[in-house]
C-alpha cells in the first residue's frame, strides 16, 4: 500500500469564487474563512468570493490563497482523509504546515498576512520573470550563471518547465541565450516582481522577525521544504527554511521526485486549480493525481 501526499499550490491559482461552495455548505469551512478575517482584519469571504482587484495583488494573495486551501484541507480532514506526507510550491507550503501540525492556522494566516506584505514592499523596479519550456535544468543553471546581472532559477516546475527569475535585463538576456541554445520557449510571466530570487532575501530576513512570535508544534507528518525538496525532519529547522524559501529556487519537481521514492502514490492537490496535478503527470505518470477545488472533488477520494 503506498502514502498519499496532501499537496498545496501557490500564488498564481487564485480565482474568484475559490472554496465558496465549501464555505457555504460545510460550517467548519466557514469558520475557517472567519478566523482568517479575525486574524488578519481583512474580509476574507469578500476578496475570496466577489469580484476584487486585490485578489491579484500579492499583499492580498497570498492570505487568500491560504484560507481556501484551509477550508478545502478542513473539508477532507472532516471525510476521516489522512495524508502520509505533505508539501506545497512556495505558498502552498504553509499549506503543508497546517496539514502536518508545524503551524496553527490563526498563526499561519497572520505569518502568510505579513509574507505578502513583506513580498510586495520589497518588489524593486526593473525585476522579472519567465518561463523557460523545452529545455534541461543544467543547461539554464549555466546559461544564468553567465550571465551578467541577478538570475537564476525560481521554480523547478516539472521536466521542461523551469522558471527564471531575477533583474529584468538579466532575465531577457538569459532568455535570448537559452532560445538560441535550443528552447523551444521563453514566456514572460505577468507578475509583480522577481520572486524567488536574490532581490528578495531582505524580505525573507524581515519574515523571519514575524516567526519569531510564533510557537510551532511538532511534526506529526512529514513534509518537505522547497528549499532542498527533502523532507524536513527537525521543527528546529523550520523557521530557517521559510525564510531562505522567499528568495531560494522553489524546488517542487524534486519535491515530488522525492516523495515517489519513499513510497508515495497518490497525490491529493489541495486548492484552486490543476497546477500541481498537471506537473505531477510530466514529473511521473505512473502516480495517481487527484484535484480537489470544488465540493464534487470529494467524491473522488
Amino acid at each position: 500500500m503506498g502514502k498519499t501526499a496532501f499537496i498545496f499550490p501557490g500564488q498564481g491559482a487564485q480565482y474568484t469564487g475559490m472554496a465558496k461552495d465549501f464555505c457555504e455548505q460545510i460550517p467548519a469551512c466557514e469558520k475557517v474563512f472567519d478566523l482568517a478575517s479575525e486574524a488578519t482584519g481583512l474580509d476574507i469571504k469578500k476578496l475570496c468570493f466577489e469580484e476584487d482587484p486585490r485578489l491579484h495583488i500579492t499583499e492580498y494573495t497570498q492570505v487568500a490563497m491560504l484560507a481556501a486551501e484551509a477550508a478545502i484541507l478542513t473539508a477532507v480532514w472532516e471525510k476521516g482523509i489522512r495524508s502520509q506526507v505533505n508539501a506545497g510550491l512556495s505558498l502552498g507550503e504553509y499549506g503543508a504546515l497546517l496539514a502536518s501540525g508545524v503551524m496553527g492556522m490563526e498563526d499561519a494566516f497572520r505569518v502568510v498576512r505579513q509574507r505578502g506584505i513583506l513580498m510586495q514592499e520589497a518588489v524593486p523596479t526593473g525585476g522579472a520573470m519567465a518561463a523557460v519550456i523545452g529545455t534541461d535544468a543544467g543547461l539554464i543553471e549555466e546559461v544564468c550563471a553567465k550571465t551578467e546581472g541577478i538570475v537564476s532559477i525560481a521554480n523547478y516546475n516539472c521536466p521542461g518547465q523551469i522558471v527564471i527569475t531575477g533583474e529584468e535585463e538579466a532575465v531577457k538576456k538569459a532568455g535570448e541565450a537559452l532560445k538560441e541554445a535550443g528552447a523551444r520557449r521563453i514566456v514572460p510571466l505577468k507578475v509583480s516582481g522577481p520572486f524567488h530570487s536574490a532581490m528578495l532575501k531582505e524580505a525573507g530576513e524581515k519574515l523571519g522577525g514575524v516567526l519569531e512570535g510564533i510557537t510551532l508544534g511538532k511534526i506529526e507528518t512529514p513534509y518537505l521544504t522547497n528549499v532542498t525538496g527533502k523532507t524536513v525532519t527537525e521543527v528546529s529547522q523550520v523557521k530557517e527554511l521559510l525564510v531562505k524559501q522567499v528568495s531560494s529556487s522553489v524546488r517542487w519537481q524534486q519535491c515530488v521526485e522525492q516523495m515517489i521514492q519513499d513510497g508515495t502514490d497518490t497525490f491529493i492537490e489541495i486548492g484552486p486549480g490543476k497546477t500541481l496535478t498537471g506537473f505531477l503527470r510530466k514529473i511521473n505518470r505512473n502516480v495517481t493525481g487527484i484535484n480537489i477545488e470544488k465540493i464534487e472533488d470529494l467524491e473522488k477520494l
